[in-house]
């Protein structure tokens, strides 16, 4: 009686570490994942917030070149400020609130599309494109559209990769029994090709390039190649 007794102990015991060696995985593998997709979110929002510090620049060179396109800077100008106000922001936690993950997105959106549409308007003044702060500003405002995509493709890929973690056995033990995780929001392009920075026909004066927008994000030159990574 004693030895099927221990034996039947044994294998409990057995079955019992296998089960919570299995559970152990999740145990540092979910708050792993989410940390991480956290941190790639910070990227996107300090992404963001560099384009948004550049738009002063381009209102010293519109104002001081381009007077008729006041009307569009002030909507980049109301735009970015919406953009950038604080109730806006997003911490970690907020990112498994899809609604407020839409609003941050919502406003950079229209942050871009209203940028697009003053630059492909500037591009008309030739005397404009010709001078070196306007080529400078060109240059940063292109890395800063660059990084943007970068670091939302980063971020995406980090919550696909939790949202899986969490998901798959055996760490969706931990996830449901001890984190009680959530999927987090993926950050969406408003357009297909809207995370792609813009770029304009950079052409002197005596360029003739037209330029166009591909959708609410980007603007694509007839002239010239597009020079954002791939």
């Amino acid at each position: 009686m004693t030895m099927p007794l221990v034996s039947r102990l044994s294998r409990f015991a057995i079955v019992a570490l296998a089960a919570f060696g299995l559970a152990s995985c999740g145990v540092n593998s979910v708050p792993t994942a989410e940390e991480q997709a956290k941190a790639k979110w910070g990227d996107v929002q300090a992404a963001f917030q560099e384009r948004a510090n550049l738009i002063p620049n381009l209102q010293e060179i519109v104002l001081s070149s381009a007077q008729q396109e006041r009307a569009t800077l002030n909507q980049v100008v109301q735009a970015r400020a919406s953009a950038t106000r604080p109730e806006i922001q997003i911490k970690g936690d907020d990112l498994k609130d899809p609604a407020k993950v839409q609003a941050f997105q919502d406003a950079q959106n229209q942050l871009g599309s209203s940028l697009s549409r003053l630059l492909v308007s500037v591009e008309q003044y030739p005397e404009l494109k010709s001078q070196e702060n306007f080529g400078r500003f060109m240059t940063q405002f292109e890395g800063s559209e660059n990084r943007i995509r970068v670091a939302i493709r980063d971020y995406n890929e980090a919550v696909r990769e939790y949202n899986t973690e969490i998901r798959t056995f055996p760490s969706i033990l931990a996830a449901k029994v001890i984190y009680g995780s959530k999927p987090m929001a993926q950050y969406q392009a408003a357009t297909p090709g809207a995370e792609v920075a813009p770029t304009l026909n950079m052409q002197g004066a005596g360029g003739t390039g037209a330029t166009a927008p591909a959708n609410d994000n980007v603007a694509t030159p007839a002239a010239t190649p597009a020079a954002a990574a791939q």
